[in-house]
C-alpha cells in the first residue's frame, strides 16, 4: 500500500494551503457561537486490530454523545449505522453549516500525516456501532481491509440513501480494488467526486454507479456487486494496515 500513502501525502502536503486556513476559520466559528471544546474526540476503529482517539469538529451540542449514542437509540429498520437526521435539534447552528459543507472530518489530515488514516478509505467507527454491525454481519470488520479515510465510497452516495447492506457491500467493494488492483486515479476518482458533490457541481452517484466507478479505476481485478464475503486470513504490511494472505503489493460527531 506504499503508492496509497505516498499520494496521501502529497496530498496533504500540497493541499495544506487550503485545508490549514479553513480548519483554522472553522475553528474560530464553532468557538465564538458555542464555546469550547471546538474539537470533539472519540475512540474509533480504524483498522480490524487497531482503535484510536480521532478527532474532528464538534457540530454538536455538548454531551451529545451521551444522548444519542448505538447505546441509547434502538436500531429501527435494520439501520445499525448510527446516522443522524441532518435536522436533529442536536446539531448547533454553526455545526450543521460544517455538517453540510462536509468539513467535519478536517482536523483527521493530522491522523492522515501520522499514518493512521488515509484520505480515501471507509470512515472510522465507534466499537459501540461495530458490534452492532457485527450482530447481523458477521464480516463487518472487513470494511478495515484498508486504512480508514476522510470520505470514501459511500459518502459519494450519502449514508442515509444506503441500506447498511448495500454501504458494507460498496464498502468492501472499495477494499477490494485497493488491495488488488490499486491505482491512484481510484483514489483521485472519489476524491474529487466528493468535492464536487458537496459543492453542486456534479450530482452524487447511486450505488452501482459507485460500483461501476470503482471497476473502472481499478488495474487489475474486477470489482462486483456481490454480496460482501469474509476476507481470508490477514497478515501486516510496512504500512501498518491489514492484508489478506495471498494478495501481491498492492468512516457526524456520534457515527
Amino acid at each position: 500500500m506504499m503508492k496509497k500513502r505516498l499520494l496521501d501525502l502529497v496530498l496533504t502536503v500540497v493541499g495544506a494551503l487550503v485545508w490549514v486556513p479553513v480548519v483554522l476559520l472553522v475553528g474560530l466559528a464553532i468557538a465564538i457561537t458555542s464555546g469550547r471544546p471546538v474539537l470533539y474526540r472519540s475512540v474509533r476503529r480504524i483498522s480490524r486490530d487497531e482503535e484510536r482517539r480521532i478527532v474532528k469538529f464538534r457540530t454538536m451540542i455538548k454531551n451529545a454523545d451521551k444522548i444519542a449514542n448505538r447505546d441509547t437509540v434502538p436500531v429501527e429498520k435494520q439501520q445499525r449505522f448510527l446516522n443522524i437526521a441532518p435536522d436533529s435539534p442536536l446539531y448547533t447552528p454553526v455545526g450543521r453549516k460544517v455538517e453540510r459543507f462536509a468539513l467535519t472530518e478536517l482536523p483527521q489530515f493530522l491522523h492522515i500525516l501520522r499514518g493512521h488514516m488515509s484520505i480515501v478509505g471507509n470512515r472510522p467507527l465507534p466499537e459501540n456501532v461495530m458490534a452492532c454491525l457485527r450482530e447481523e454481519y458477521p464480516h463487518a470488520d472487513d470494511r478495515f481491509l484498508t486504512p480508514a479515510g476522510l470520505t470514501g465510497p459511500a459518502q459519494l452516495v450519502g449514508r442515509d440513501a444506503l441500506t447498511d447492506d448495500e454501504r458494507l457491500t460498496l464498502e468492501g467493494a472499495y477494499c477490494r480494488a485497493a488491495l488488488t488492483g490499486y491505482t491512484f486515479r481510484l483514489d483521485l476518482a472519489i476524491l474529487f467526486a466528493t468535492i464536487f458533490g458537496v459543492l453542486g457541481i456534479t450530482k452524487g452517484l447511486d450505488y452501482n454507479g459507485v460500483i461501476e466507478l470503482i471497476e473502472r479505476h481499478t488495474r487489475r481485478a474486477r470489482v462486483t456487486a456481490d454480496a460482501f464475503e469474509p476476507a481470508p486470513a490477514l497478515t501486516r504490511t510496512e504500512f501498518g494496515d491489514a492484508v489478506p494472505d495471498g494478495y501481491a503489493d498492492v468512516d457526524s460527531n456520534i457515527a
